[in-house]
């Protein structure tokens, strides 16, 4: 009841009834105005239009309260208008002018704060402008496509700047970041050129050594074979592996085609001399091994691609005699796993960028460690593979199953073995 009271008193405080009219009094410079007839009663007609009044301020206070609580203050400036320019002609009866106060307070906060966020927005996107411009210039082209990827995303979520700034900052962005997508193809297209220079110049060489496979003139062809097989190395250029593949796959096809025939000519000649041939092919054998064994001084790639061409020299060798035979070869085997175990060692302790400081203490102790964890997982599947083994019955049919599986089998006792010895040699060198 006292509700409706103080209602009724506010209606007759900011409005009147004359005639059959319900009338608004005037307020700032708005002159009195027609709202509504009288139906009912003049009381009933005051309190229905102080009603109306007291929800059209509650939308105001509700759109007021969304202002003050959200962060993206602007997104309400129209609303806040538009409320605003009802108030000269909305129909109820109240305090127009202190709601028309309220508005015109939270329509001067939210442009200072729409100015601000311009001014910060605009301090932003010229900090990616600039981000953009300096990585014109890089050759880390992946990373940099990376980072100009973020930059657009995060320019695009950047609200807006003042419009006398816009098309100057959007042509200064466009135009860093077509410059650097220009840069990155014509590094790319002069890659690509220098690639197909490459290729043209092994496809020459797998020519020029396809000319010579079938020569008879053994000594002078060797010479010249050798040349090729430095030029071969001295052209450099990064192509793809599979091309890259294919080219070395057909260049070694013409030497191994006439090494093969060289030595089958060697053979011929050294019927009566095969005690000697086989004294030379140890000889031969013997510094292959300690040129294998030498390579764990060297970088890890430069040692790896050499253990491959020793390798293929090694195959190239003759035969050795008896026992000593099997002794060289293993010897040779042996040198060449701990290239590729230490090899595989090193990429495995690069892909974890914690491993990449410490003392040489520290540095080894890693080392050994991953070792030592390897060695587990070896003799986890050696184990597996002798439990197959154990379960497979003596029958003919499982003859070529059981070569296989003892295969595998020796082939992890020598991964242990080699692992083991990686190990002591580490320790020793951080000894010495």
């Amino acid at each position: 009841m006292e509700q409706q009271d103080h209602l009724l008193a506010e209606a007759r405080h900011y409005g009147y009834i004359e005639g059959d009219q319900v009338w608004l009094r005037p307020f700032m410079d708005l002159p009195a105005r027609q709202v509504g007839q009288v139906k009912e009663s003049a009381d009933a007609s005051l309190l229905y239009f102080a009603n109306r009044f007291e929800t059209f301020r509650g939308k105001v206070d509700e759109l007021l309260h969304k202002i003050d609580t959200s962060e993206n203050k602007g997104s309400f400036l129209m609303k806040a208008l538009h409320l605003k320019e009802q108030v000269a002609s909305y129909d109820g009866l109240g305090d127009f002018e202190a709601i028309h106060r309220r508005l015109t307070d939270a329509e001067e906060a939210i442009k200072q704060t729409v100015a601000r966020n311009r001014e910060k927005n605009l301090a932003t996107k010229i900090n990616f402008i600039q981000q953009a411009e300096e990585l014109q210039n890089t050759l880390d082209w992946t990373t940099a496509g990376e980072q100009i990827h973020e930059l657009r995303q995060a320019w695009i979520k950047t609200g807006p700047v003042d419009k006398q700034h816009t098309d100057e900052l959007e042509t200064r962005f466009r135009v860093a970041v077509d410059e650097f997508f220009q840069r990155r193809k014509n590094f790319q297209n002069e890659k690509k050129s220098m690639l197909n220079r490459a290729a043209d110049q092994y496809k020459a060489l797998i020519r020029q050594s396809e000319a010579l496979q079938y020569s008879d003139d053994f000594e002078n062809t060797t010479g010249k074979l050798k040349e090729l097989q430095q030029a071969w190395k001295e052209v450099g250029g990064s192509l793809p592996r599979k091309q890259a593949n294919d080219l070395w796959t057909q260049f070694r096809a013409a030497h191994n085609l006439f090494f093969e025939r060289l030595k089958q000519h060697i053979d011929s000649k050294r019927t009566d001399a095969k005690e000697h041939f086989m004294d030379d092919n140890l000889t031969r054998k013997r510094a292959l091994v300690e040129e294998a064994v030498a390579l764990l001084d060297k970088p890890m790639h430069e040692a790896v691609a050499r253990a491959k061409e020793l390798q293929a020299a090694w195959k190239k060798v003759g035969p050795v005699r008896g026992e000593e035979s099997d002794r060289v070869w293993e010897q040779f085997i042996l040198a060449c796993d701990k290239v590729f175990e230490m090899s595989a060692l090193e990429h495995f302790i690069r892909k974890r960028p914690e491993n990449a400081s410490g003392s040489a203490e520290d540095q080894v102790n890693i080392r050994v460690q991953a070792l030592r964890d390897f060695i587990k997982y070896d003799k986890q599947e050696q184990e597996a593979l002798e439990e197959n083994l154990g379960k497979l019955s003596a029958t003919p049919a499982n003859d070529a199953f059981r070569q296989m599986l003892q295969g595998k089998i020796r082939a992890f006792e020598r991964k242990i073995r080699t692992k083991n010895e990686l190990i002591t040699l580490l320790r020793q060198r951080l000894v010495v």
